[in-house]
């Protein structure tokens, strides 16, 4: 199953969740409507949604509950991009202008947190104090996330352990909730519920690996952003770890520089180079598939249907994209 058919499948659900998220993000505040407008229409995957979308499906549900919990999980992600991208000061996202490059930072961060608090006025609506448990541990723990990768930043001496810690809060833990939910309002055994988060959790992390990837591998204009933004910014992920690790002396050097000083971009040829050369890209990559295989594992507890199958094949998706 390709995307086109899996987008075809939960073409309806999409559309009542993209419905509902126009509607929310409605305000009195013209620059709330012009910003939210701008970010909610910019051209994401809206992949999240979708994996709630799916996940409901697949496990019957019998409600419209799922259209709100997407349109939740979205708004969540949306106003951790506007943030991010302000702590970034990023310029491109998804092809095309950052918000705050259009409209300033202090305005991205507070239509960020307005997308934060309507999000949870969503939540209470569903009167469902499971659900919200869940997902206000979930936005706290993508918060310390992103804090973590804050303190990490420009730190070549940051562990495997700890790179894992940091893409599992800023993205694995919402693809988890994603999923997780699914299970909670459709009311499954708790088997079936842990299946399902565990779903999540590898899908979203076996994602952040390809992300990681891309960064050094894909051209601007596929990937949505501008290449070698992570190396500019000292990030140290895992391509650009295991390479200074695996590296000769003077490339071990140039990396932890690169590291350290966010001085990385002038040197992206040799660095990719010695990426190549230690296989730094094929480790992490097999990394990637690893964790989409014990996604795909995950759904052995999930009765069968065409959206498992979807299901499936996202986690395939996942690490096998070129943006």
């Amino acid at each position: 199953m390709n995307i086109d058919q899996i987008k075809a499948l939960a073409e309806s659900d999409m559309q009542a969740v993209n419905q509902l998220i126009q509607q929310q993000v409605d305000s009195d505040v013209a620059l709330i409507n012009q910003l939210g407008f701008y970010i909610v229409n910019s051209g994401g995957k809206r992949l999240r949604p979708l994996l709630t979308v799916l996940a409901a499906r697949a496990l019957q549900i019998n409600s419209q509950q799922h259209h709100t919990l997407a349109a939740i999980i979205e708004f969540i992600h949306t106003a951790t991009l506007l943030h991010d991208d302000v702590v970034d000061e990023s310029t491109m996202r998804r092809g095309r202008e950052t918000a705050n490059a259009l409209f300033g930072n202090q305005a991205s961060v507070l239509v960020g947190d307005f997308l934060y608090t309507r999000s949870f006025q969503m939540m209470v609506s569903l009167q469902n104090m499971r659900v919200m448990e869940i997902l206000s541990d979930s936005t706290n723990r993508i918060a310390q996330g992103e804090v973590q990768q804050l303190m990490n930043c420009n730190d070549p001496d940051t562990s495997e352990d700890s790179y894992f810690d940091v893409i599992y809060g800023k993205t694995a833990r919402l693809f988890e909730a994603a999923t997780q939910l699914a299970a909670v309002i459709t009311q499954q055994s708790t088997a079936i519920e842990q299946a399902m988060q565990a779903y999540g959790k590898h899908l979203g992390t076996a994602f952040q690996l390809a992300d990681d990837i891309l960064d050094y591998e894909s051209d601007s204009e596929a990937m949505g952003k501008n290449a070698g933004d992570d190396l500019a910014e000292g990030k140290p992920t895992l391509p650009l770890l295991y390479a200074m690790w695996h590296a000769n002396d003077d490339d071990k050097a140039l990396i932890r520089a690169a590291i350290e000083e966010a001085n990385g971009l002038p040197h992206f040829d040799r660095i990719f180079s010695v990426m190549q050369e230690t296989g730094a890209l094929d480790y992490t990559r097999q990394k990637a598939f690893e964790q989409a295989d014990m996604a795909i594992s995950a759904l052995n507890a999930v009765p069968d249907s065409d959206y498992k199958q979807a299901l499936i094949a996202l986690a395939h998706i996942a690490v096998d994209r070129n943006n």
